[in-house]
């Protein structure tokens, strides 16, 4: 089936969107779940040394070959040093294989194997994507069926069930199940996946209140997870709440200030209010910190620079956007005419 045939299946905008949105979780911040009990390897996936992490893993896999952990993790880094890469992340993919294979009863190489998976459905084309939605929740269910304490596989099961339509194996009531599972046990996977829950459902005071209600945390799972559903949530007040968007960027420009999330968030908040020297300033500084590279960053950047006239800075901006592998193309694109018209 080719890709374009599916503008005439039924709910065909459904199940792209979930797709997308599939794709997305493999690519925000997963490769600094918490997924390694060795400490060198899950100190160096959480700070996303991808670098090192691979040449640890290269060097511990020639002294024993039957290492999982190791084995996973040269998986991992190579498949989220650059995402964009072909070469490598099919290279990730034959060592999760090989370490599935080797290890059958180690949630770690289901887990490296499911999240490389996440990375390729990017770029297959819908219907290839479709057929392996069943593969990625089987991934997940076998990691966690492994270790049932996993937060990253039980997080990421649970948005499964929640992101894809009931004919690709989605269901609210086994997202619902997972979360009653570790509520006394684990509760704070309970409340985010909770969290997850009312953003689906579009309850989003429910939403707002389980998700301020989570402790702080230093996991790098946890945060990733929290970043990720304040901005959602944020992204849901810009249209009609602007204060309670800014509460919330600036709660993250407080609690996680070496990431983007939270500056560029409230970029986007003085650039709703006019304020574009403001928004200038808090995009500068969302630039130098941690996950600019999966924002669009510079894009907004070129646009305010744009506005104030600012041609040179503009056309620098966008050119940074437009070189940025990690950059959405639709975002890209846009950044491309924009610097056209600049000449």
């Amino acid at each position: 089936m080719k890709k374009t045939e599916f503008t005439s299946l039924p709910g065909h905008r459904r199940i792209a969107s979930a797709i997308a949105t599939l794709a997305l979780f493999s690519t925000l911040g997963t490769a600094q779940a918490a997924v390694f009990k060795d400490a060198q390897l899950e100190s160096l996936q959480d700070a996303g040394k991808l670098v090192e992490l691979e040449q640890v893993a290269q060097a511990r896999l020639k002294s024993n070959s039957a290492d999982a952990e190791s084995s996973a993790a040269l998986s991992l880094a190579l498949s989220f040093s650059d995402a964009g890469d072909g070469k490598r992340l099919d290279a990730g993919a034959k060592q999760a294989k090989l370490c599935v294979e080797q290890h059958p009863n180690m949630a770690v190489c289901h887990l490296a194997s499911a999240q490389n998976l996440g990375l390729q459905m990017i770029n297959m084309g819908m219907a290839k994507a479709m057929r392996n939605v069943g593969t990625l929740k089987e991934s997940w269910i076998r990691a966690l069926d492994l270790d049932p304490s996993s937060f990253t596989a039980r997080v990421q099961l649970a948005k499964l069930y929640l992101t894809v339509p009931g004919m690709m194996g989605g269901s609210v009531s086994k997202a619902k199940e997972l979360e009653a599972a570790v509520r006394s046990s684990q509760p704070e996977t309970a409340r985010i996946i909770r969290v997850h829950i009312a953003a689906e459902d579009k309850k989003w005071a429910v939403m707002e209140s389980e998700l301020l209600g989570i402790k702080p945390s230093k996991d790098g799972a946890m945060l990733e997870e929290v970043r990720e559903a304040t901005m959602q949530l944020a992204r849901v007040y810009l249209k009609d709440n602007l204060a309670k968007a800014k509460s919330l960027y600036e709660g993250l420009h407080r609690d996680q200030p070496s990431k983007a999330s939270g500056s560029y968030g409230l970029s986007r908040v003085y650039a709703a209010q006019g304020q574009t020297d403001e928004a200038i300033r808090y995009l500068e500084r969302a630039r130098t910190l941690g996950g600019a590279d999966e924002l669009p960053v510079d894009h907004r950047l070129g646009d305010a620079y744009l506005a104030k006239g600012d041609k040179v800075q503009a056309k620098a901006a966008y050119e940074r956007f437009i070189a940025n592998k990690r950059a959405n193309p639709a975002n890209v694109e846009e950044a491309r005419k924009s610097l056209a018209k600049l000449g």
